[in-house]
């Protein structure tokens, strides 16, 4: 049924065969069938297939994906090369210009840090153009919640940055006590100065990185 290409297949396997996430992909065959749906079916499950399981580092928690032609990609914040940045992602780069010194990248994709293990990860996958929130509601949470939980036990250190009340409520699910947990606001406009500017959360997921054995990730993005 779906195809990702390295071991969140067989971590997955039972997840595809639940009733919920049956409805879920005939919901999708409907939807894809009728409307513009985003991202393209091919790149939903890119924050999975950059970040393979035993790579992920770091969980970055996205809400839905972009609801305009041609910004999602199936990763959490980032747009393709050519697209605009998105406000929110601008906050994001000016905090790590601020937090690390590194300026601020031409482009919003952010393919580089999946590839480190960042795992950039929306709790619904997919929406339709125009509409945001429009697949809200129809499984995804619960996959996205299993995807989260199977993180949760990863006997390796993971640094969870969870930016905004949507994302903060995943926090219930991460139990693990060789995980670290970030919290913040969200970095849209309307929020960013009540809490996201000023939360250092790259230099601080890299000390626990670092403090914990593992690999700090280059949070420098190359035009």
């Amino acid at each position: 049924m779906v195809n990702i290409g390295n071991s969140w297949d067989d971590l997955l396997a039972e997840e595809w065969e639940k009733p919920y996430y049956l409805k879920l992909r005939k919901f999708l065959k409907e939807e894809y069938g009728k409307y513009r749906v985003f991202p393209p079916m091919e790149d939903i499950f890119n924050s999975l297939r950059y970040a393979d399981y035993d790579s992920v580092r770091a969980v970055i928690i996205g809400q839905d994906p972009y609801h305009e032609p041609n910004q999602a990609h199936g990763l959490a914040f980032s747009v393709k090369k050519g697209c605009p940045i998105p406000p929110s992602l601008k906050n994001i780069y000016a905090e790590i210009e601020q937090d690390l010194g590194y300026a601020p990248p031409s482009h919003g994709e952010l393919t580089s840090w999946a590839r480190q293990g960042v795992l950039l990860l929306n709790t619904v996958l997919t929406v339709r153009m125009g509409q945001a929130n429009s697949h809200r509601g129809q499984g995804w949470e619960q996959f996205t919640d299993a995807v989260i939980q199977k993180v949760n036990m990863k006997k390796t250190p993971v640094v969870y940055l969870l930016w905004g009340a949507n994302a903060r409520e995943k926090a219930k699910l991460i139990t693990n006590p060789k995980h670290l947990i970030l919290t913040a606001a969200h970095p849209s406009p309307l929020s960013a100065y009540n809490g996201f500017f000023g939360c250092r959360h790259f230099s601080k997921a890299n000390a626990f990185l670092r403090n914990s054995g593992a690999v700090e990730i280059d949070w420098k993005i190359e035009d």
